[in-house]
């Protein structure tokens, strides 16, 4: 049952105060106006600016405020009326308002009266709880949005200025990424991108998601320029991800397979975890979202919680995307013993996490690094949680020469210039990070030697680094071992099998 169809019963029922929660207030009353006409009742608007439209001749109320006239003269409106009233929220804080609100409620229950409450926040006193039903209006939903895009199409039709023709995966990505924006959002993302790029361009319409999560000041909409061809090795990981690319699509979910949960990427430090969840969103064509744990905890009882919650319902509203939490463990730490350090804020957070994980609807893909294992919570890695745990190892010869190309190529040189069998065999033990930066420290030498890079200065670079597998090879041994019987593995060949 949609919202339109629930409010519709609640009419027929006589129930008297329906409180609508909405950012769409123009679909709201273009709905209400269809369904008031199909219940051959009189709506009247209301607006603190423009009064109520169509009026009613009630007689003189007296000198009273806006918002208490109106509600007088609902006291004395005749039978079978509608009333639509947007934004009142603000004045329930008033007890005048609340008081002729619990008398009006019994009067229009008998007079089959309905009072539409439309508000983008439920703000409801405690004495209107049993009088006053709550819904909350949807943003739209796919056929909202395909029939929005027809009748854009249909508008435009003969224009031979833009380009109309959509492919049904064309449509299929822009209509996913649609999904969270409010009708008015979407048409005028929609309208950009026909001034932009003359065609329907679901690029254009992320950009106006950005909008949604900067104002929330928690989530960070992070930009993505890598993709799978960036990321050197990890070929299981990358057949893996393959096979799911799909499964975003509604052919998946008629084909009976659920909405991806996410994967939880753990390993050594500089191997590419990050890389890889900005590569995810570029392979799968979403939006990312970056969640700093930081963000989340705030200084006011509550406001935690409240952070968490509000950040699950951007990303929800946002959703299909893809949602990045980096160093896990470091966003969590202390869930074990915080409530005597922080009176169990961090471990409320975490179980409000714990559970949108575990439950979530909404195709919010999931992915999660993780540095030190043994501070995560064994209940976050519970099957579940997330689809998959992958183990992300140093990078073995052939990989280790793949990302040299990858580092040299991107800044202009080119990779059969270099042996990349030889710096391989002179990097043994490198992360994929400590490779980038050779390189960059071999071009910092050949700069201010004012010539060309050559292999010398990447050799000699390689030399003069201390990798991290080799300052800290006892923890990336426990690390392994830990990994061994407990993750699947990224890649074919690691370092040790070199």
């Amino acid at each position: 049952m949609d919202a339109f169809q629930e409010i519709e019963t609640l009419i027929r029922s006589k129930y008297p105060i329906v409180w609508v929660t909405t950012w769409e207030e123009r679909r709201v009353e273009r709905g209400m106006a269809e369904l008031a006409t199909k219940l051959n009742r009189s709506l009247h608007t209301w607006s603190v600016t423009q009064g109520l439209k169509p009026g009613l001749s009630t007689g003189k109320t007296g000198n009273l405020p806006a918002e208490l006239e109106v509600l007088a003269q609902m006291h004395e409106a005749p039978e079978y009326t509608v009333f639509l009233v947007k934004d009142f929220h603000p004045y329930m804080r008033d007890n005048r308002v609340v008081r002729l609100l619990r008398d009006l409620s019994g009067r229009l229950r008998t007079r089959a009266q309905t009072l539409i409450l439309t508000s983008p926040m439920l703000t409801l006193p405690p004495e209107l709880e049993k009088d006053v039903t709550v819904i909350e209006f949807p943003m739209p939903d796919t056929t909202v949005i395909n029939a929005q895009l027809d009748s854009i199409i249909s508008s435009l039709a003969g224009n031979d200025k833009v380009d109309l023709n959509l492919e049904p995966d064309e449509r299929e990505l822009i209509v996913n990424a649609a999904q969270g924006l409010t009708a008015d959002e979407i048409e005028s993302a929609l309208a950009r991108s026909l001034v932009i790029e003359k065609r329907l361009s679901p690029s254009l319409i992320v950009e106006e998601k950005k909008q949604i999560v900067r104002k929330s000041g928690i989530l960070e909409f992070y930009p993505v320029q890598q993709g799978m061809k960036d990321v050197g090795g990890l070929e299981l990981l990358k057949e893996w991800l393959d096979k799911r690319k799909g499964s975003l699509t509604q052919a998946a979910r008629d084909f009976g397979i659920p909405y991806p949960k996410g994967v939880l990427l753990m390993g050594v430090q500089g191997c590419g975890k990050s890389l890889v969840a900005k590569a995810i969103a570029n392979a799968y064509r979403l939006p990312i979202l970056k969640m700093d744990v930081g963000r989340i905890f705030g200084g006011l009882v509550g406001q935690s919680e409240e952070n968490m919650r509000k950040a699950i319902r951007i990303a929800e509203s946002l959703a299909p995307c893809v949602l990045w939490i980096d160093e896990l463990e470091k966003g969590f730490a202390g869930t074990g013993s915080s409530g005597v350090s922080d009176s169990g804020t961090t471990a409320r957070v975490f179980s409000t996490f714990l559970t949108w994980m575990q439950d979530k609807t909404k195709p919010v893909f999931l992915v999660a690094t993780a540095n030190d294992v043994t501070a995560l919570p064994p209940e976050l890695l519970r099957k579940g949680r997330f689809d998959e745990v992958f183990f992300i190892d140093l990078p073995a010869a052939k990989d280790r020469a793949l990302i040299f190309k990858i580092h040299l190529e991107k800044r202009g040189r080119k990779g059969s210039k270099f042996k990349h069998k030889n710096l391989a065999e002179a990097t043994r033990g490198f992360s994929g990070a400590e490779i980038e930066q050779v390189v960059i420290g071999g071009l910092h030498h050949a700069f201010d030697e004012g010539r060309e890079l050559t292999m010398k200065d990447l050799l000699d670079e390689a030399a003069a680094q201390v990798p991290l597998s080799r300052m800290m090879a006892e923890d990336i041994a426990l690390l392994r071992s830990w990994a061994k019987m407990r993750a699947r593995p990224s890649a074919a060949e690691t370092v040790e099998s070199d």
